[in-house]
């Protein structure tokens, strides 16, 4: 029988290619196969460092089957390596379902240290960093993103947020509408030639880009809620569980939610909605 091979998470650099890890390097030179988020993309990275190994596609569109096809791969005894485009596979990333597949069929998972931009930027950030929520990109679909600004705007946590230029001007609308005006940190393009820090609050942003037209990919950190900022929540807990149900969450999930929202214990809310 043969023994079972690793899947090895790669980070890849954000935008400087000095960046990657010499690990990581080692890694990519010793497996058996890379996987890829674009092949085309990832070839260039292989090419700059005169790597030479078979790429195989694994994205959002088609992660259901050939994430089968590497399990397989992996359990016949070949080694993997999974790398995204910029950063850390598995973060804003469809190697979570990678991952999770492996573990389920008993495959060892070995993480590598690296590049990742939502640390990069707090660390930068001048926003608070002793405790963060990674939130990623907001969901297109305004229900759920009114559900995930509603369930985040309490939090006392720092807040990190992935971003597209052609959707920034939208989203730092809905913080100023959900969150109110905080202190924000705008990074964009990390790493990079025009990498750029803008100190300032939601309103202040909001003003600057009536202006400016977004360029590059944008990383937001929002601090916290102070106290001063929480708004008393009136809806009752079968108000806000339903919001969280059309939102498409699970029902679990949902009275999960719900629960934290309300402050109150999840069987206590069980309790409540079962009535």
């Amino acid at each position: 029988m043969n023994e079972k091979g690793s899947l090895y998470l790669c980070p890849t650099p954000i935008g400087n290619l000095e960046d990657i890890t010499l690990r990581t390097l080692n890694v990519l030179k010793t497996v058996d196969l890379v996987a890829a988020e674009d092949t085309r993309h990832s070839l260039g990275l292989l090419n700059h460092f005169e790597i030479k190994k078979p790429l195989i596609s694994y994205h959002e569109h088609n992660k259901k089957a050939r994430g089968a096809e590497l399990l397989k791969k992996l359990i016949d005894g070949e080694n993997i390596a999974l790398v995204t485009d910029a950063g850390m596979p598995a973060i804003s990333d469809p190697g979570e379902d990678l991952v999770k597949l492996c573990i389920e069929n008993g495959v060892t998972v070995v993480p590598l240290p690296g590049a990742n931009a939502a640390l990069t930027a707090l660390i930068a950030s001048g926003v608070d960093t002793s405790a963060f929520v990674f939130q990623g990109f907001l969901p297109v679909n305004k229900k759920e993103r009114k559900i995930i600004l509603e369930r985040v705007k309490n939090y006392p946590e720092t807040l990190i947020f992935y971003e597209a230029p052609h959707k920034l001007k939208n989203t730092l609308s809905d913080f100023e509408a959900f969150l109110g005006n905080r202190k924000l940190c705008i990074c964009r393009e990390l790493t990079k030639k025009f990498e750029e820090f803008k100190f300032c609050t939601i309103a202040e942003a909001l003003e600057v880009y009536k202006e400016t037209e977004p360029r590059g990919e944008y990383v937001l950190i929002v601090e916290g809620c102070k106290n001063k900022q929480i708004k008393e929540d009136n809806r009752t807990l079968e108000e806000i569980y339903n919001e969280y149900i059309k939102g498409g969450t699970d029902f679990k999930e949902a009275i999960k939610l719900a629960a934290k929202d309300k402050n109150i214990s999840k069987r206590e809310a069980y309790e409540i909605l079962k009535k």
